[in-house]
């Protein structure tokens, strides 16, 4: 089944109305600190390998089982959406009942040619928060899958 994608506007609108839903950034934690939705939390999908590149968290979805019940309303979303994309399909691969992907992730996704193919969270104008402790960094998260 392919992953839900939902608009900025519509995942600032479900998460309003609905306080059980949760937004998970899977951005790196030095990305998430410079900004990222307002209510987000951080499970990084990838790392940042200054040798190799991307390396995928191996702990991802253990971390996100720890803190979150599968029949959870999870908003994943990234940077500009590959990272969310397939973070989504991990979690949904998994078990994960209601799993959506933020389309155009925090800074929105541009073409080859540079021009917005979807705003991201933050030119939507969207609430940002630099909120990083208890309960959203990935540091507190990672403690409860040890």
């Amino acid at each position: 089944m392919a992953v839900k994608e939902i608009t900025p506007n519509q995942a600032h609108d479900l998460l309003t109305a609905n306080s059980d839903a949760v937004y998970i950034d899977v951005r790196s934690e030095g990305e998430f600190a410079k900004g990222h939705p307002q209510g987000a939390v951080n499970i990084p999908v990838a790392f940042p390998d200054p040798a190799r590149g991307m390396m995928v968290n191996s702990d991802f979805v253990k971390v996100v089982e720890a803190n979150f019940p599968r029949e959870k309303k999870i908003i994943v979303g990234c940077q500009a959406g590959p990272r969310s994309t397939s973070a989504a399909n991990m979690l949904q691969q998994v078990g994960f009942q209601d799993v959506s992907n933020l389309l155009g992730g925090f800074g929105g996704m541009r073409d080859a040619m540079g021009n917005v193919r979807a705003p991201g969270w933050a030119s939507s104008g969207l609430p940002v928060s630099t909120d990083n402790g208890e309960g959203i960094s990935y540091q507190s998260l990672s403690a409860k899958a040890r």
